[in-house]
């Protein structure tokens, strides 16, 4: 999130869908660390975690395939630096936009109802639920 309350989503144009920042944890690299790397490698901004959310399982059992995600919340502590997206994500037209939650929380649901493949929708899911949870820890009362 940056200062304004607004959410990085990346943009995947060639699919006409949106997603959150992130992807995978590297051999003997902490979890909290793959975020932040995952978080400057596709938005070129530098980050500090405000809250872990916790995890989700994902079981895809039609391609025997299982992911644990772990989900945070965190804030743009840097500019912006160059972006190190890989080819499968230049090919896929990714790019970042910043979006506040509401219209974030509208492109994943839309994105959501218009994706036919069987496991984007289930990143797709995954980060929908991963915005709705963190909407609802930044509008907790008791964080005033």
């Amino acid at each position: 999130m940056n200062d304004e309350l607004q959410v990085a989503m990346m943009e995947m144009s060639n699919l006409n869908l949106y997603k959150l920042p992130g992807g995978g944890v590297e051999e003997g690299e902490d979890k909290k660390a793959a975020f932040l790397r995952e978080v400057r490698e596709e938005t070129g901004f530098g980050a500090a975690i405000l809250h872990e959310l916790g995890y989700i399982d994902e079981h895809k059992f039609r391609n025997q395939f299982m992911q644990r995600s772990y989900c945070y919340i965190a804030k743009v502590i840097s500019s912006q630096g160059a972006v190190a997206l890989t080819e499968k994500e230049i090919q896929l037209g990714m790019q970042m936009k910043w979006m506040n939650l509401d219209d974030a929380i509208f492109q994943m649901k839309d994105s959501v109802g218009r994706c036919k493949d069987f496991s984007a929708k289930f990143m797709l899911l995954r980060d929908l639920t991963i915005l709705e949870f963190a909407v609802r820890w930044l509008t907790r009362s008791d964080r005033r």
